[in-house]
Parts: structure tokens; sequence; C-alpha cells
């Protein structure tokens, strides 16, 4: 809730694009405001307003007052929940003595966000001052006995990626999520997120 992703991907995980942000929904109106768009950096923190409709698991949007005629129809893909589903912002990285430096707060220019539904995920890393993306991925994941694992189905910055399957330790802690284990190129990640509400 209040925020979203996208990304479009070949089948093959090739890569087109990808934006997100923050998005409201009132009275049949719907609002977004992009924190990134990896294909026109034109578009980040201008306002979008659509109409919407929800019928049968679809999800019909109309351009409402913008310059360019939008008519979009979105199928919803996934009712699941798990313990992590919903929207988490980069807080630091994680040492053998907790916390290294200073946690990144919703102020900073630089975020690195993540959503999660019940079984799908998508990260982004962008600066909102630069309006420049500096990467982006996404795919499906699975959280058993502590343990987080994601699957990448498109990988901005390494098409090759695309297939492999990450293993994390998980732990939650209030509105906190740590997890310890290796990244894409093999070197070790440990990592403290936190719940955006």
């Amino acid at each position: 809730d209040g925020y979203l992703m996208f990304a479009i991907h070949a089948a093959d995980g090739a890569f087109i694009k990808a934006g997100g942000g923050n998005n409201k929904a009132s009275g049949g109106t719907y609002t977004e405001v992009l924190d990134f768009h990896t294909g026109d950096s034109a578009e980040v923190r201008k306002p979008m307003t659509y109409s919407f409709s929800i019928k049968n698991d679809e999800l019909g949007l109309s351009s409402r007052g913008n310059t360019e005629v939008v008519k979009e129809t979105w199928k919803k893909v996934d009712d699941a929940t798990s313990a992590l589903s919903g929207a988490w912002r980069f807080g630091a990285r994680v040492n053998d003595e907790g916390v290294a430096g200073q946690r990144r707060g919703a102020a900073s220019p630089r975020q690195t966000m993540k959503i999660l539904s019940g079984k799908y995920f998508q990260w982004a890393a962008f600066n909102s001052e630069t309006k420049q993306c500096s990467g982006t991925g996404g795919g499906t994941y699975k959280l058993q006995d502590n343990q987080y694992t994601e699957t990448i189905r498109f990988f901005s910055r390494d098409n090759s990626r695309v297939g492999i399957s990450l293993t994390f330790e998980c732990k939650l802690t209030g509105s906190d999520w740590y997890h310890k284990g290796k990244g894409t190129t093999g070197n070790p990640v440990s990592e403290v997120w936190g719940r955006v509400k």
C-alpha cells in the first residue's frame, strides 16, 4: 500500500525498463509520483493521474488530465501474503558488532527499495535528486524456516544473472528485516531493511 514498482522484461529475462514510486487511490482516481524510471528520467517526480476500475482481478487505468492518452489493463497474479509482504527500505550494512554506520532514512536522496507480494519481489536503487536509477531486479521468492530464497527473473545490470537463486538467513525483529548470505557477485551480504509504513 502506498508504493509501487513495475518492470518490463522479455520472457528470457532481457531487461527493457522499470519504474517505481509513491501512489494513492481514492474515489476512482489513482495518482502516482515516480522516484525512478529507467526509460525516461523526465517522468520522475511528475505526478500522473488516472481514472481506475477493478473488475475480475483486473485493474484498468485511463489517463486523466495528462497530455498523453494512456489506457492500461493489469492482471492480478498473486493473492498470497507472507511475513515479508510490503515495501522495505534499505537501512544499513550489518557486521559482527551490529549495524555499521548510520541507517539511511526516508529523507536521503539515495534509496534502495524492495517490494514483496506473497511470492514476487522487485528492488531498485535510485537517487531522487539526480533522477538516476543505478539498478533494479526482481523475480520470485520463498520464505521458509528463517530462510529467504530469491530466484532472479530480470536484472537491469547483468542479464547473465537471470535464473540464479540466492538464499539468505532471514530474521524479522519488529519493523526490521535482517538478511545475510551471498549476493549475485558471490560476495557476502549482511543488511538490515526497515518496513515502509
